[in-house]
């Protein structure tokens, strides 16, 4: 049975993206891990062969090692592993857009849910992977993580955070690659999405340019489902929403 692992499953883009993926896959496991119960809807008129299982954790790496212990004692083919948690602000701290707005605990949280966790995640589930299984490996990570394409500034703690979570990935492809022919590392700009994290951001940005999640999670279904489209990018591949690749 084919598995897919959905990390970070309190966020918006997460929830759409479980929702999406119960619509297109016809049986399978998914697993959805996050620090709290998943309230995600479950059309139970969905007429396919899935079955569904939650862990909540606190992204500790004895945490999600129990985690994927459980999951290889089932033999489950790894399908797709999934990672969406992210960091821009919390109550204390905004973007930054100057230096002496930069904080060090802000700047420390950043780099752990931003960096460390996802390639934790991506650590330890790569134990679940098997050379004749087409995996897809995926991250939100997000255009101002590339350096080439910083014309603005600020955002510092953000910004690189996201470019420590592309180099993390791409050292990481080319290391699994050399084992796992058939896994593709994937990191997916979603464009500005209408969730909490863009929220105090949202008055400037264009008419059009809003993503729902709903939106969002189909575009990145349907691009890393996309067989060719993945063959012929880069591992890993770095694009946007609309499937343009992104410079580093």
């Amino acid at each position: 049975m084919q598995l897919y692992i959905l990390c970070g499953t309190s966020s918006e883009i997460a929830k759409a993206y479980f929702t999406t993926l119960r619509k297109q896959i016809r049986s399978g496991h998914i697993v959805t891990i996050s620090r709290s119960e998943f309230k995600a809807p479950f059309d139970e008129t969905v007429n396919n062969e899935i079955s569904h299982q939650h862990f909540i954790t606190d992204y500790s790496e004895q945490s999600l090692r129990g985690i994927a212990v459980e999951l290889t004692s089932n033999q489950y083919d790894l399908a797709q592993l999934m990672i969406f948690n992210g960091l821009l602000h919390d109550p204390d701290n905004a973007p930054e857009r100057k230096l002496e707005q930069i904080s060090e605990q802000h700047f420390i949280n950043s780099m752990h849910t931003n960096a460390l966790l996802p390639i934790r995640c991506l650590t330890l589930f790569s134990t679940l992977l098997k050379p004749h299984v087409a995996t897809v490996l995926c991250a939100l990570s997000a255009r101002v993580g590339s350096i080439s394409d910083n014309k603005l500034g600020g955002w510092y703690s953000y910004r690189a955070s996201k470019a420590a979570l592309n180099m993390l990935f791409k050292s990481a492809a080319i290391e699994l690659n050399r084992r796992y022919k058939k896994c593709h590392c994937v990191l997916f700009h979603p464009g500005t999405t209408d969730t909490p994290l863009s929220k105090p951001f949202q008055a400037n940005v264009p008419e059009g340019k809003l993503f729902t999640p709903e939106f969002v999670a189909q575009q990145l279904y349907s691009f890393i489902s996309d067989t060719d489209y993945l063959q012929q990018s880069p591992s890993p591949a770095y694009f946007d929403w609309q499937g343009k690749p992104i410079d580093w």
